[in-house]
């Protein structure tokens, strides 16, 4: 498949996410969400790496700790779920290191746990 607009790409997740909430509901837990929207991904021929690991680095030296987001979609976009009822600063901060750490433009934040689907962007540059 070739490169996609960053902001098309995103879009096609929320719209894929919207999918898996209107079919499963409110509630689930993340992991839940996590496998229908990779089987909702695939379908779309959206590609993605799940459980992508973000390598931890010091002064250039590799930490032997890393990250794992819960989703790499397009070799672009980092992708977090969170079933829960709101995104807490804690999640930012969280989503904020993973862009920094990873370099990559943005994260949109799926958020289950709500009865009505909700997300949020996190834009940072690449480093």
């Amino acid at each position: 498949m070739p490169k996609k607009n960053t902001e098309k790409i995103a879009s096609e997740i929320v719209d894929a996410a919207f999918h898996v909430h209107k079919e499963m509901g409110p509630g689930l837990l993340e992991s839940v969400y996590q496998l229908c929207l990779m089987i909702e991904l695939k379908s779309r021929a959206i590609n993605f790496q799940s459980q992508f690991s973000i390598p931890l680095i010091y002064k250039g030296v590799i930490l032997n700790k890393e990250f794992k987001v819960d989703f790499l979609v397009e070799q672009e976009i980092l992708l977090e779920l969170k079933s829960v009822e709101s995104i807490l600063p804690l999640h930012q901060a969280q989503i904020i290191s993973y862009l920094k750490l990873s370099g990559k433009h943005g994260s949109p934040v799926i958020l289950g746990g709500e009865q009505y689907l909700a997300t949020q962007r996190s834009m940072s540059p690449c480093r």
